[in-house]
């Protein structure tokens, strides 16, 4: 009985990378709605002035952009993560793997540790990629015209490179944000899918999804803050910023999001880990020799 060769770098690589890659295009088409409404709730601070078009919750913000903006309004602002998120989640995947293999081989840690310190590396790794196209997302979701008025992605894209640049107040705004927030997500998520598996397999990517999310919350919305079009508070810096909420809004205000987002999350860890763990299997048994 011979034995099977252990697979190159350049399979596991072509393995993780389409896997990953999957799993993030089916997650980003199926829960972008719940992530524009994240965004929306996130973005606005309430005054007390009397404004009609303040969201008081996840069910009034979705009538009130179905009636203002139509039915298309739930998807603006995809395309950027349409672009990114398949990159996205295949660089995720594949650095997590990577950034195990690291740690394992020069420490004693504990398993979970190493896992958690592995999905953290990967989430900064991630945030770092991913920033620009966060960025254009969250002003393309912030945008309350009808869809057929909306600026298209290529436009805001240039606007934003013309009157700020490449750099930290332009396309790479909020980039500390983004990277704590997708290291922070992908600590627990992965360090807790990976350690409970073997004990509560059913429902897990949900869990880890929801959890991870209650942990990163601030993070996002510090995010949201800094990348959005504000006009009557700057936001600069990540942890200025989660002191301006604080201090202007409350506690509460640092979890702003986070039902729409466990919304998202939630059902998008479990979907996102399927079909992950379904294209790994496949690709795995195609690329055998």
């Amino acid at each position: 009985m011979s034995e099977e060769k252990p697979m190159g770098l350049i399979k596991q690589a072509v393995i993780q990378i389409g896997a990953g890659g999957s799993a993030g295009f089916v997650e980003v088409c199926a829960m972008h709605p719940m992530d524009i409404i994240k965004t929306r709730l996130q973005l606005q601070v309430k005054t007390a002035e009397v404004n009609p078009l303040y969201y008081t919750g996840i069910r009034d913000c979705m009538k009130k952009m179905y009636h203002n903006e139509g039915l298309g309004a739930f998807w603006k602002g995809i395309l950027p993560p349409i672009i990114a998120e398949t990159p996205k989640r295949a660089l995720k995947f594949f650095t997590f793997e990577q950034y195990k293999q690291l740690f394992t081989s020069r420490s004693d840690l504990p398993i979970p540790v190493i896992l958690a310190l592995a999905g953290f590396c990967a989430g900064i790794t991630e945030g770092l990629v991913v920033n620009p196209f966060e960025v254009v997302k969250v002003h393309l979701q912030s945008n309350r015209s009808q869809i057929k008025l909306c600026p298209s992605t290529l436009a805001v894209t240039r606007k934003i490179v013309q009157e700020s640049g490449l750099g930290l107040t332009g396309l790479n705004r909020g980039l500390s944000a983004t990277a704590l927030r997708n290291g922070i997500f992908n600590c627990c998520y992965f360090g807790f899918y990976h350690s409970a598996k073997g004990y509560i397999p059913v429902g897990l990517g949900f869990t880890a999804g929801t959890l991870a999310s209650c942990m990163n919350i601030p993070f996002d919305v510090a995010k949201s803050r800094i990348q959005g079009p504000q006009n009557k508070v700057t936001y600069k810096g990540t942890f200025k910023t989660l002191r301006i909420v604080y201090q202007q809004e409350g506690f509460a205000a640092l979890y702003k999001g986070l039902v729409p987002k466990i919304l998202r999350l939630g059902p998008g860890g479990a979907i996102m880990l399927i079909v992950y763990e379904y294209m790994h299997s496949f690709l795995t048994e195609k690329l055998k020799s």
